[in-house]
């Protein structure tokens, strides 16, 4: 089972083609997001929400911000992810369960939200680290969406601007990038990969 889980991980190509008649139900979608909100971040503050564009209008909405790249509208979903400037304010909603459940104490948790609050004062800390965490719940979507036997493309051309307005989406989130899902039609190319070696350095 080991070998089919690394084989499918590492053969996932970016998929351009999708089938425009597989539909994911909100059930499915959600298990992946699930799955996805298990990524790690700084202090665990999880700098990441997560849209998803679903509906056929919402679809058309979002394709011309997307420079009309057909994968938006033709796959199952768009997941929009949505990049936290202000992941300090996450700090009552994480760290509160673990006070309850015994795992952490209250001056464990002032030691951290002072340190927390400390680098967010800094604007340019704030934007880099929403922009870093919010990468890894987007690779767990794809990896898990893979899993399921899905294609997944990640997308980094789109009027991030445009798109924060025709969503309404909150100024303290950053659209960081768009993941599309759904059933693969057209087999993506091959890619290939640099040499390992030519890349890494040990010292």
């Amino acid at each position: 089972m080991e070998s089919t889980i690394q084989n499918k991980l590492l053969t996932r190509k970016a998929v351009k083609v999708y089938d425009p008649e597989y539909k994911m139900s909100k059930q499915e979608i959600t298990e992946i997001l699930e799955y996805a909100n298990y990524a790690p971040s700084a202090w665990n503050l999880q700098h990441w929400s997560f849209l998803v564009i679903h509906s056929d209008e919402a679809k058309e909405k979002l394709l011309p911000l997307a420079y009309n790249q057909s994968q938006v509208k033709d796959s199952s979903a768009t997941f929009i992810i949505l990049a936290d400037k202000e992941a300090n304010k996450n700090i009552d909603t994480v760290f509160d369960p673990s006070i309850e459940d015994g795992t952490m104490t209250e001056e464990v948790k002032s030691i951290l939200a002072g340190q927390i609050n400390n680098v967010y004062q800094n604007e340019s800390y704030a934007i880099e680290a929403a922009i870093m965490n919010s990468a890894f719940p987007a690779m767990q979507i794809m990896n898990f969406a893979t899993l399921k036997d899905l294609g997944t493309c990640a997308i980094g051309g789109f009027n991030r601007t445009a798109v924060q307005e025709a969503f309404n989406i909150e100024d303290r989130f950053i659209p960081a990038l768009i993941i599309t899902v759904g059933k693969t039609l057209k087999e993506p190319r091959t890619s290939s990969r640099r040499p390992i070696e030519s890349i890494t350095k040990f010292l």
